[in-house]
């Protein structure tokens, strides 16, 4: 497989982080696509369970605007505790 990098200062970086470590960019590279889908697999299965937990009722969505208010309440309650 060949990737191609299209900012000269990742392919500094990614070169640099090679010869550091004696590693090649190969093996890093793969390294890294390895952990990034792992990454990937774990957010689908949160989303996927947050998903089925507001589809099922157990958790309370609340609007935007009522998040908004209870976060501004707080900035204000803090600020009057100064």
């Amino acid at each position: 497989m060949a990737v191609h990098l299209t900012s000269p200062d990742l392919q500094s970086k990614l070169e640099q982080w090679a010869a550091q470590t004696g590693r090649s960019a190969d093996e890093l590279v793969e390294n890294v696509m390895a952990g990034y889908f792992d990454e990937l697999v774990d957010a689908r299965h949160m989303l996927d369970s947050r998903y089925d937990d507001i589809k099922s009722g157990k958790v309370k969505l609340i609007p935007g605007d009522e998040v908004e208010a209870e976060l501004r309440q707080r900035i204000a309650d803090r600020r009057s505790e100064r």
